[in-house]
């Protein structure tokens, strides 16, 4: 069998699992949909390799923590992962903005600024809970925002989730090379939106610290903020029980555009890190710690190469 067989096979079996996982999901009501994403998640997850890469991360950021403590962390970790995963097809059934909703929105005031035709600005956030509320609240208010995303390798599953983020409004494009930054460009220079998650390993970013480890990052919201003189406007999401959540919409983020940009690059990027490093600390269990943030010399340098 040659290898573009052997790929072909493994892609069409992961999208087999992948619908299969969907369409049982879909079924359920939301409430039920969470539950049961959430026991699968707790049972599969402490036995994944991925376990291990959120063990060195958590004993990475929080060097003094107790074996308990990290124990408490990783299973609410699964928990919260589990119910995202159980929830993703059912994201536009939030009834957002009515009066049952199930996110509450604080700081609406600040995210209404850019209703105003030509008010632009760079969102910029983490993967915090449900992340994917955060655009949907966005767009769902009416904003002209695009969103950034980081493409599936399997085409078909991509697919799937492209289209479910379109039923409730959430444009998505994977920026690769010149003509995904030329885009970015375009949408800002027309008065539009767009928005970018800070909080993964960039490799063509910059090094800065988080958790006071050095790590690539993203900095294109510091570049095109600049750029375009927007602000970036942070957000985050936190699970208040169940399939329940709360939004925060904190002020921007605001550059001094006076500056030259490599005079401002670093302490912008250094800057959201912290933002970030801060809203993490509030609730340990709602990151995505299985992500390889940091580098593997970060790891050794923290002694937590061991696990």
């Amino acid at each position: 069998m040659t290898n573009k067989f052997i790929q072909s096979l493994i892609e069409n079996i992961e999208s087999f699992a992948f619908h299969a996982y969907w369409n049982n999901f879909s079924r359920k009501d939301i409430d039920k949909a969470s539950n049961d994403g959430s026991s699968l998640m707790r049972k599969l997850g402490p036995i994944s390799s991925s376990h291990k890469t959120a063990t060195r991360n958590i004993r990475l950021a929080f060097p003094n923590i107790n074996r308990a403590e990290e124990a408490e962390i990783l299973d609410a970790m699964w928990d919260n992962l589990g119910r995202l995963g159980g929830e993703l097809p059912h994201l536009g059934n939030f009834g957002y903005f009515t009066d049952n909703s199930r996110v509450k929105i604080n700081g609406l005031e600040i995210l209404d600024r850019y209703l105003e035709a030509g008010k632009g600005a760079v969102f910029a956030s983490g993967h915090f809970a449900n992340w994917e509320i955060m655009p949907a609240v966005i767009v769902q208010r009416g904003i002209d925002c695009q969103v950034t995303y980081r493409e599936m390798n399997n085409a078909k599953i991509d697919k799937t989730i492209i289209e479910a983020r379109a039923a409730y409004g959430v444009k998505l494009f994977a920026p690769k090379g010149r003509e995904g930054g030329m885009r970015l460009m375009r949408i800002l220079a027309r008065g539009g939106s767009i928005a970018l998650m800070n909080d993964q390993k960039y490799n063509t970013g910059i090094m800065a610290p988080f958790f006071g480890h050095e790590c690539m990052t993203n900095d294109a919201a510091i570049r095109l903020a600049h750029r375009f003189k927007v602000p970036i406007q942070t957000m985050t999401v936190r699970r208040t029980g169940g399939a329940h959540f709360e939004v925060d919409v904190q002020e921007p983020m605001l550059l001094d555009f006076e500056k030259p940009l490599e005079d401002i690059v670093q302490t912008g990027v250094n800057a959201i890190n912290q933002f970030i490093e801060n809203k993490i600390r509030e609730a340990p269990e709602q990151w995505f710690w299985v992500h390889k943030r940091w580098p593997k010399q970060a790891w050794i340098d923290a002694g937590v190469m061991g696990v």
